[in-house]
């Protein structure tokens, strides 16, 4: 027996509202961001979102992206922030400015779109941004994986792959379990509309919603792709999904890699698969791979900021600002409390560091000690270990903990990460 619409409606709302009540926290004064593109999925979410918020006591902040690929884009924003301000939410927008590639664009957009996501949450002091994707979209995405896309997989509960925008930012998509066509039903019911984007249609993304359709009453994200299948049948097919938006596949190497050399640029597939087939082997070896050092013995494997690399490509110097929070080489975010700080590597200053500096870098590995940040400034006697005159927080043990899910809860990103920041004894 089918429910009555409006019945199957409220469920829907309810169990959204339910999996934003188990992952957030109610009556805290950081708020939530919610990105808007004006699109049904996105519309659907502001409207349970906002009466989420209302009754947990949370400021909601919707974020909305002007790509600047489509000449309405302008009016889009506006519908978006008419739509934000109807439900009692804040809206902020963001342009995607400069040349587009000719290539790649969703991709670039996709990239863009994250970074200046993260940018204006981080800015108003949002630790989690909701995103709207639904069942229709893990079934689009796993039928691109499986004819060789190398879009990432979706997570409820998943970091942002924004880096170093994103650092320390959670994404929450409370929606993946329902139907597009359900979602398009509540804003229906409740008098909404919502935007038709024509690029929608286009590139890979349209050619997947055009061969599967709306996901049927019932099929929920039970879509099963050829490459699932070849899983589960034992198929013979060994395959290792790349990095993306879930940081998913081979995640728990490429994560540390990616960590440790403090970027977003994940390794090529084939050369990942010989580094994981080597760490299984079990033998001793030393290797590099995506600006990291890998050194696997007995009983122990280290990972590190690859020594070469620091060399090939050094981090620009960067002129610190006091009281303004500045990450340096993807891996430090670091404060100072006076003017006229630059932050280098050690990389060739390590003889002029103090004898009680130098004695800290002694406790590093070897490998590690030319990247250490270090201060200098001009008319000063010699460089000091960055944390000697600043307020330094390593941001490789959060970055990995939350890739690797050891985060649940909107209230797990108040706690302080080992080695997140230096131990009482170092200086």
């Amino acid at each position: 027996m089918s429910l009555n619409p409006d019945v199957r409606v409220a469920a829907l709302a309810g169990r959204i509202a339910e999996r934003l009540n188990t992952r957030l926290q109610q009556t805290v004064r950081p708020p939530v961001a919610l990105a808007l593109s004006g699109g049904g999925d996105s519309m659907a979410l502001l409207e349970v979102a906002s009466d989420w918020a209302r009754a947990a006591g949370r400021r909601l902040v919707a974020i909305t992206v002007d790509h600047g690929l489509n000449p309405a884009s302008r009016d889009w924003s506006r519908t978006c922030a008419r739509a934000a301000g109807a439900a009692g939410a804040d809206w902020l927008e963001r342009r995607w400015n400069g040349d587009k590639p000719v290539t790649g664009l969703p991709a670039a957009a996709r990239r863009a779109r994250h970074a200046l996501i993260a940018e204006a949450a981080r800015e108003v002091g949002a630790k989690v941004v909701l995103l709207a994707h639904t069942a229709d979209d893990v079934a689009e995405s796993d039928w691109m994986r499986s004819r060789g896309s190398t879009l990432g997989g979706l997570r409820e509960w998943s970091p942002s792959p924004a880096w170093p925008e994103g650092r320390g930012l959670m994404l929450l998509r409370p929606m993946l379990g329902e139907r597009r066509e359900d979602l398009r039903d509540l804003l229906r019911g409740r008098g909404r509309g919502w935007i038709e984007d024509p690029g929608n249609a286009g590139f890979a993304r349209g050619e997947a919603r055009r061969a599967l359709g709306p996901l049927r009453s019932g099929q929920g994200g039970s879509f099963v792709s050829p490459l699932t299948l070849d899983r589960e049948r034992g198929g013979g097919r060994a395959v290792a999904l790349p990095l993306g938006e879930g940081f998913e596949g081979s995640g728990d190497v490429a994560m540390t890699l990616l960590c440790a050399a403090g970027h977003d640029r994940v390794p090529r597939l084939d050369r990942l698969s010989a580094l994981r087939a080597r760490l299984a082997g079990g033998d001793p070896f030393v290797a590099t791979l995506a600006g990291a050092r890998v050194q696997s013995s007995k009983g122990r494997l280290l990972i590190t900021r690859e020594a070469g690399e620091l060399r090939r490509c050094p981090p620009v110097p960067v002129c610190l600002v006091p009281g303004q929070a500045t990450v340096w080489d993807g891996r430090y975010e670091i404060t100072a409390g006076e003017e006229g700080w630059r932050v280098v590597p050690a990389l060739g200053r390590l003889a002029g560091l103090s004898d009680a500096d130098r004695a800290v870098v002694a406790r590093s590995l070897p490998a590690a000690r030319g990247a250490l940040p270090v201060l200098i400034r001009d008319g000063a006697p010699a460089p000091v270990l960055a944390w000697r005159q600043a307020r330094v927080r390593s941001l490789a043990p959060r970055r990995l903990s939350l890739a690797l899910g050891e985060t649940t809860q909107e209230s797990d990103l108040d706690r302080t990460i080992h080695g997140e920041t230096a131990p009482p004894d170092l200086l």
